[in-house]
């Protein structure tokens, strides 16, 4: 059994700083790799008005793995709702401010690092200025994160692929060196074609995950994401992870399969979104592809928001790891 194992979670959005809340209560060896392709919102106006790149959810990560007094935390997270700041959070405030003193994104966020004292690290995958662009099932071609979802849903058509431009983008080398020595990496979960598969997207970085000794597993989203996965199964997930890499890219996919309250559900297929199911045939497709797949009771609702429980989450991520090292150490194990 493996004692504080190193574990790679990739992605970005909500999803990725939910998840590192509960595996910090099991391992002090995580690192985020986190997408910087955001181009929306508060941090989309930094990017904007700085030419800085977005802080949001590199924010909401540090944020969750963060070991500071609860007053801190809430003025990281305070946005502003008044005057020429109205809609800006602190927390973005604060690194922009960082990464104008220090002259450097890079060692912005590490500085952040240290005052809010986090367990493990944070990168961004690239330091480069990416911009996000999806090519719709009927060949249209949107232009810039945030405008992606809205356009499908205007369109009312699919997303056939992402690309970034510029086309070569080079990720950060902590962040290669971090995936080349973990014990398990992680995909998810988060907004599929906007903050998991970007991180794709950076120059090589899908064979050195390929090439790494970790298992690679991919966390998907128990609610469907209106523009990006509507009718989307479990295994319509997966496929969008796999058409961006390669077939043989997965070992494990986790998935939901607990009921959730139906007066919280209203409101989200008012929205839209839609719970992901395990279709029948997905099964029987992901063991085609040799994906193991794990099921499990994994959703938490807070305040009437349907989350991953974390903590769930993060035992079965731990046996995983665990699995892993005791095969790769000759031990038996038995089967999640």
């Amino acid at each position: 059994m493996l004692e504080n194992p190193k574990i790679v979670v990739i992605g970005g959005g909500t999803g990725l700083s939910v998840l590192l809340r509960g595996l910090k209560q099991y391992t002090p060896n995580i690192t985020a790799i986190v997408t910087v392709a955001d181009d929306g919102g508060g941090s989309g106006k930094l990017r904007e008005d700085l030419g800085m790149l977005p802080p949001g959810d590199i924010r909401a990560c540090l944020l969750a793995l963060a070991n500071t007094e609860p007053t801190m935390e809430k003025v990281f997270q305070y946005r502003f709702d008044e005057g020429a700041l109205k809609g800006q959070n602190f927390g973005n405030i604060f690194i922009a401010a960082m990464n104008e003193i220090y002259g450097s994104f890079e060692l912005a966020i590490k500085e952040a690092s240290n005052v809010l004292s986090i367990t493990g690290k944070v990168y961004p995958m690239t330091l480069e200025d990416v911009r996000l662009h999806a090519e719709l099932e009927n060949g249209k071609i949107i232009h810039g994160e945030s405008k992606i979802p809205i356009e499908a849903i205007k369109e009312k058509c699919k997303i056939k692929r992402i690309y970034m431009n510029p086309k070569i983008s080079y990720p950060l080398a902590e962040a290669v060196e971090a995936i080349k020595d973990s014990d398990l990496i992680v995909l998810g979960p988060g907004s599929l074609y906007t903050s998991v598969v970007p991180n794709l997207l950076v120059n090589n970085i899908v064979d050195t995950i390929y090439m790494a000794k970790a298992p690679k597993v991919y966390v998907c989203n128990v609610m469907t994401q209106p523009g990006e996965t509507d009718e989307f199964g479990v295994f319509d997930h997966v496929n969008g992870i796999l058409d961006h890499s390669r077939e043989d890219f997965l070992d494990y996919v986790i998935a939901n399969t607990e009921e959730m309250p139906e007066e919280t559900l209203h409101k989200y297929i008012t929205d839209g979104s839609r719970p992901v199911r395990l279709k029948a045939k997905d099964e029987a497709d992901l063991a085609k592809k040799k994906i193991i797949l794990i099921k499990g009771n994994l959703v938490d609702v807070q305040k009437n928001y349907i989350r991953h429980d974390s903590i769930e989450l993060s035992k079965i991520l731990i046996s995983i790891g665990n699995k892993a090292n005791d095969l790769n150490s000759g031990n038996s194990f038995e089967a999640i």
